[in-house]
């Protein structure tokens, strides 16, 4: 393993969580349209992500962040409550459901057992796949990339105040980082939102996409009380009715594979491989992340999971658990100072999100792109999580083309045993989706 201090650690784990805080506000956003309480929901994800990511860094000893999943919380609002109409309450009991189901798989280890019938190729491919994932959603929080209904995607004008200090706070924080300036992610966010500031106040406007706010960097209040009404509020025997079960295994599926394609992707990037060349602690890590989506629908939030923005903390020179919980501390006062988080605009975040990008390209080179029965399933895992927009899409995509072609080929022998059962779950996954 890579030696590390404990500055470095601390350093990284300040990054990781301004690369990962802006799940305190946007998580509550989110379930706040499937009827749950802002404040409420703002209370569970600081709670979760406190807890969940203090339990990774110590039992797991990885530098991970653990935390409500994006994608998931959008399933839950737009799916389970406002498309099928389960009450929130079934919902959050789905949600407590989902993570038995994944202690228990942790605990027979057979989370542990379904990543190693992953094949190399598609683990590498995964690794960029989440890289390029991370820098489009640094590209479209600073509005750099936006829609265009001609082009499906477009680039923002770069006579845009705000997409200019984003380009200024990109090349800065480049600099800082190839230069190998300590904390250099950390100054670069600070570099960014100093230039933000004054985006409103002396030129440019912000209202479009801040909320109607004209400024982008705000400070209205500092102190806010927590709300502690959802804790507890889970319809355990209601979510168990037959009806709910297709979204209990959604949920279940979607939380496995994202978590599994996180935790696969950032070791290999990151190094943080074992001497058998899994990554590592992954038993130890899978169980955090079961635990996390069990306590989820306790505490009042969607599912809790991995976060691939970890990789920030990584890149910043974070190995031990020593990062994760680092972390996992700089939430708890936001049970109080939420307020604050205005502070840091998305854009001064976004530099250090799309250069993790870069550094988790890696991988890429060890795939055999001559040997097109692996590269053609390892192209596809890779494009499609970006693409579609989903790490799941990208991983599922990957597994069944892979077998696919191997078996067209005369090749099942390069087909793992295990692998078959995982092809079941994603056509059952497809199946579910519609």
């Amino acid at each position: 393993m890579t030696t590390t201090t404990r500055r470095t650690e601390v350093l990284a784990g300040i990054s990781t969580f301004l690369a990962t805080m802006y799940i305190i506000v946007v998580n509550p956003t989110i379930l706040s349209q499937a009827g749950l309480p802002f404040s409420g929901v703002l209370t569970a994800t600081v709670l979760l992500a406190f807890f969940c990511s203090i339990m990774m860094g110590l039992y797991a000893r990885n530098p991970i962040v653990v935390a409500p999943g994006m994608g998931l919380n959008a399933f839950f609002t737009f799916t389970a409550v406002k498309g099928i109409g389960l009450a929130p309450e079934v919902a959050l009991g789905a949600v407590f459901w989902a993570g038995i189901i994944f202690l228990a798989l942790s605990i027979f280890n057979i989370r542990s057992a379904l990543v190693r019938v992953i094949p190399q190729p598609l683990r590498y491919a995964v690794s960029a796949g989440i890289g390029l994932f991370i820098t489009l959603t640094g590209f479209e929080s600073a509005h750099f990339v936006i829609g265009n209904p001609a082009t499906l995607v477009g680039a923002a004008r770069i006579s845009d105040p705000i997409v200019l200090t984003f380009v200024i706070g990109l090349l800065l924080t480049s600099v800082l980082v190839v230069r190998n300036v300590t904390g250099a992610i950390i100054i670069g966010i600070a570099l960014t939102t100093l230039l933000a500031w004054p985006i409103g106040r002396y030129w440019g406007d912000a209202s479009a996409i801040n909320y109607g706010q004209k400024t982008l960097v705000n400070l209205s209040s500092v102190i806010a009380a927590p709300d502690f009404s959802l804790i507890g509020k889970l319809d355990l025997w209601g979510s168990l009715r037959w009806s709910v079960a297709p979204v209990i295994f959604a949920f279940a599926f979607t939380d496995l594979f994202d978590s599994l394609s996180t935790f696969v992707g950032v070791a290999e990037a990151g190094g943080l491989m074992a001497e058998d060349g899994e990554p590592r602690n992954l038993r130890q890590s899978m169980l955090t992340d079961a635990v996390a989506t069990t306590l989820a629908g306790v505490l009042g939030t969607s599912s809790g999971t991995a976060y691939v923005e970890s990789a920030v903390g990584i890149a910043q020179g974070g190995r031990t658990g020593l990062t994760a919980i680092v972390a996992g501390c700089c939430f708890l006062p936001f049970l109080f100072l939420s307020p604050l988080l205005s502070a840091v605009p998305a854009i001064a975040t976004a530099p250090a999100v799309v250069l993790v990008g870069a550094f988790m390209m890696t991988p890429v080179v060890r795939i055999n792109w001559e040997k097109l029965d692996d590269a053609i399933p390892a192209f596809l895992a890779l494009v499609l999580v970006p693409f579609s927009y989903s790490i799941t899409q990208g991983l599922i995509w990957g597994f069944l083309s892979w077998t696919v072609i191997k078996l067209a080929v005369g090749k099942s022998s390069e087909v793992p045993p295990g692998l078959w059962i995982v092809d079941v779950f994603c056509v059952l996954s497809l199946v579910s989706e519609g």
